[in-house]
């Protein structure tokens, strides 16, 4: 991942530099492996949220925000399929599985916003069939305060909103799924 500006559905946010994320499970640019794919929605996955590691991001970092975004899913708002809000700095990777329904994996303090399905959890992908193939936008945001006050109740818009003006950087990965 490049250390300059990305052009991504999160500069609606803001745009800020990059820093790196990689994942033993999902490949920015590959299709999305079966455990990170719905079940909860019958797509035939398990709806298993990825590995993740990240490095590089600025001196300053407080702490992090983890979204996964469908900006092509036939809403006209996109989808929201996970939110970790309130990461501690100290924490640069999440095993696979961390956003399960009790958010198992995540370390104190941290939580998970309900996503597009109501569902405070990782939903994997789901496109409808034939709607061709859908990018699933992984970032990873640095935040300059240790949290940003949000409650369970908020939802990942308005994480957004929140974090606009409090992102340092983003690293993202963009794998993708299409339902045939």
């Amino acid at each position: 991942m490049s250390t300059t500006t990305q052009t991504t559905p999160y500069d609606a946010i803001a745009q800020v530099p990059a820093f790196e994320v990689t994942s033993t499970d999902v490949a920015d640019g590959q299709e999305l492996p079966t455990p990170q794919v719905s079940g909860i929605f019958g797509a035939g996955g398990t709806d298993t949220s990825p590995q993740l590691s990240w490095s590089g991001f600025p001196e300053g970092t407080k702490s992090f925000v983890i979204t996964v975004y469908d900006p092509a899913a036939p809403t006209g708002a996109g989808f929201w399929h996970w939110a970790v809000v309130d990461l501690p700095a100290s924490v640069t990777s999440l095993e696979a599985g961390a956003g399960d329904d009790t958010g198992s994996g995540l370390p104190a303090g941290a939580f998970q916003l309900k996503n597009d399905a109501g569902l405070a959890r990782f939903l994997g992908a789901a496109p409808p069939a034939g709607h061709g193939k859908h990018p699933y936008y992984i970032g990873i945001h640095a935040l300059d305060v240790e949290s940003l006050g949000l409650d369970a109740s908020a939802t990942p818009a308005f994480l957004g909103f929140n974090m606009s003006g409090h992102t340092l950087a983003r690293a993202v990965i963009t794998p993708w799924w299409e339902a045939k």
